[in-house]
């Protein structure tokens, strides 16, 4: 998901989010079910694509949906075992993947890039995994470094993909950052696609083979995966589609959907289920392992982070204040402390948001790109949380 994306999504959301009811605290499960029905009776159509819904609820699942079709061609309906692109939401599995190295003493959060690819330019002297994990690395933009290659047989496009080591080579040929590492924040997908690299050369393992060795297996998460075209297949796979004009067609691959650190991984409700309650439950790592993921990060100065754009950029949430740990967005949702991501990428739109004082998660997958899952997934939350104190 672009930068300019999700800062605008996030504007949008904040100034146009009506709750659909009063906080639903005092609501009975049958009312309740009623409201979320209500919510997305008009999602969409019955042979349209659609979106998965989850509700978990103190570690149990209390509502799960799935509406629409999973592809035009088929239509099978979307239900509980049907696997979308997560986008962006894959950063909490990169991060999770960097934090079980670290674990396994093979990693520290303070080393630096060019102590893992010696041969990356001088500027990644002062860039920090660290930095990497919550945005404030620098590192150039992958996806503005394509756009700047002339149009020719080496130009990217959704059948001539860019692949992980082309993104390294891309940000390796530059000069310089864009910031000095820790000095300013700035959603970084260059980060997390180098993030899956350092993954792979520091296990010895493909990302795709170290992901589902340490978090997909154990956890029992079976259908999902990093998808690597031509080494696997993505089971019950969702495909995405975009509006042009009065019809939907299929958007399901870009140039940048062969990257894997920064957006690569399938998966279905069934098993973000149990990928919820690992994180509950401290299934990978243990409170005190966690707590760097869920602490806001800070600048070098010790001052809060802001969103930072580039000088010809007019997304409108450049120089307010963010707060991100690793692979997480961390802050309040009226006066409730929750950890979420979005993920927004050709065809697909999704969000999980967990809401740790009251123990409600929150999923929304879509494979239609008109949907706004985040203001889906708070009104959902309306439903159920308690009001603010």
């Amino acid at each position: 998901m672009s930068p300019a994306t999700i800062m605008v999504s996030l504007l949008a959301l904040w100034f146009s989010l009506a709750p659909t009811s009063a906080y639903g605290a005092g609501m009975d499960s049958d009312s309740r079910t009623n409201e979320l029905e209500h919510i997305f009776r008009n999602l969409t159509e019955d042979q349209s694509p659609g979106a998965a819904i989850l509700v978990r609820e103190n570690g149990k699942t209390s509502f799960r949906r799935g509406f629409g079709v999973r592809d035009l061609r088929t239509r099978r309906a979307i239900d509980s075992q049907t696997n979308f692109r997560l986008a962006s939401c894959t950063k909490q599995f990169t991060a999770m993947a960097i934090m079980l190295l670290v674990h396994d003493g093979k990693l520290r959060y303070d080393e630096r890039l060019t102590d893992i690819f010696p041969e990356f330019p001088d500027y990644g002297k002062a860039i920090t995994l660290r930095n990497l994990l919550n945005h404030t690395s620098g590192l150039p933009d992958y996806e503005s470094l394509m756009d700047q290659i002339p149009q020719g047989p080496t130009r990217w496009t959704k059948n001539r993909q860019i692949h992980d080591p082309e993104v390294l080579a891309l940000v390796e040929g530059q000069k310089s950052g864009k910031f000095r590492p820790g000095t300013q924040w700035s959603y970084s997908n260059s980060g997390y696609v180098i993030l899956g690299l350092v993954v792979a050369k520091v296990s010895g393992k493909p990302f795709e083979d170290f992901l589902k060795e340490r978090i997909f297996a154990p956890l029992k998460m079976n259908h999902t995966l990093a998808y690597v075209r031509g080494k696997n297949e993505v089971p019950d796979r969702a495909y995405g589609y975009s509006k042009q004009g009065d019809a939907l067609a299929e958007t399901d691959q870009s140039a940048t959907s062969a990257t894997l650190g920064d957006g690569g991984v399938y998966s279905n409700l069934e098993d973000l289920a149990k990928w919820d309650d690992a994180l509950t439950h401290h299934a990978l790592l243990g409170p005190n392992e966690m707590r760097p993921a869920l602490t806001p990060v800070k600048l070098a100065d010790g001052s809060l982070p802001k969103w930072a754009g580039d000088p010809d950029d007019s997304n409108p949430q450049t120089g307010q204040l963010v707060s991100y740990g690793f692979g997480w967005f961390l802050d309040d949702y009226r006066g409730h402390e929750r950890m979420w991501h979005y993920g927004d990428t050709t065809g697909f739109k999704t969000v999980i948001e967990r809401f740790k004082d009251e123990t409600l998660t929150i999923i929304v997958l879509s494979n239609r790109s008109d949907l706004n899952p985040q203001s889906l997934a708070l009104q959902v939350a309306n439903v159920y949380l308690s009001p603010p104190k």
